[in-house]
């Protein structure tokens, strides 16, 4: 099965690409990922070529605000996100790239998955890194989480069947009542800006992400059409106060924000 790969634009948005492994991080036929030697769980194509790019795409648009961004995300997770993300709950960051989100959460037990070889250095030692293809079988049981979190990641997926073989997984894997909170770039309000990135890939809207999640197995709760503004990846970096305020005028994200906000329930039954 091929390797998803992943990224993420918005320097106010966690994540990176997924990348191709390296030959060290194949699982070995006859071996679990278990048997190796790290913390992490890795799960990747054998025999795929390696490619740096990925990792290279992401320290080219973010790598010169990264302590910005950092203080981006603690106001995120503490003064936004977190009315969601319960202190005693198991939340999984879905293209957690540098850690952004899932090294600033307070919960229980956290997990980011990515394939972006700088993630084993950049996340926190109490979250558990998952190396895999977000579209095969993720590498957790049924029912053990109770948060999933992605942002900027599924316009970066090949196609819309591994799209929903990931909304799948996330299904599987959250409990009843969990939730999954998703944001990404809308192209209703982005016209050609949106493929102003190299790996772009899936043009998406909030009713269209809505629709798949539903077709999951989801409840959506919210859908939001506009909620952060598109991207900063090009240097922007408004005072943290002007954050603060943004978050708490939701009429300010009906003039400037381009991205959905869609936030989604697994039912009690399916």
């Amino acid at each position: 099965m091929p390797v998803t790969s992943v990224c993420f634009d918005s320097p106010l948005l966690p994540g990176s690409r997924m990348p191709r492994p390296s030959q060290g991080d194949l699982i070995a036929p006859g071996t679990t990922p278990t048997d190796r030697p790290d913390s992490s769980i890795s799960l990747g194509a054998v025999g795929q070529p390696v490619s740096n790019d990925l990792q290279r795409e992401y320290a080219m648009r973010f790598e010169r605000n990264a302590d910005y961004r950092r203080a981006v995300w603690q106001i995120l997770t503490s003064e936004f996100f977190s009315r969601w993300t319960p202190p005693e709950a198991t939340v999984l960051d879905l293209g957690c790239g540098w850690g952004e989100f899932i090294n600033q959460v307070k919960a229980a037990k956290r997990y980011g998955m990515d394939l972006n070889p700088d993630a084993r250095v950049k996340l926190a030692p109490e979250v558990t890194l998952l190396e895999q293809d977000c579209s095969a079988r993720w590498q957790l049981p049924d029912a053990s989480l109770e948060v999933i979190f992605t942002s900027n990641f599924f316009e970066h997926l090949p196609t819309k069947e591994g799209l929903r073989r990931t909304l799948d997984e996330a299904f599987r894997c959250l409990k009843p009542n969990g939730r999954m909170i998703c944001l990404g770039p809308n192209v209703k309000y982005l016209a050609g800006g949106y493929w102003d990135f190299w790996d772009h890939y899936l043009p998406l809207t909030e009713l269209s992400v809505k629709e798949g999640m539903e077709l999951a197995g989801f409840a959506v709760e919210s859908a939001i059409a506009k909620f952060l503004p598109y991207s900063m990846s090009q240097g922007f970096t408004p005072p943290l106060f002007l954050l603060r305020l943004y978050l708490k005028i939701p009429f300010l994200w009906r003039v400037f924000g381009a991205q959905f906000l869609v936030i989604a329930r697994k039912p009690p039954r399916r």
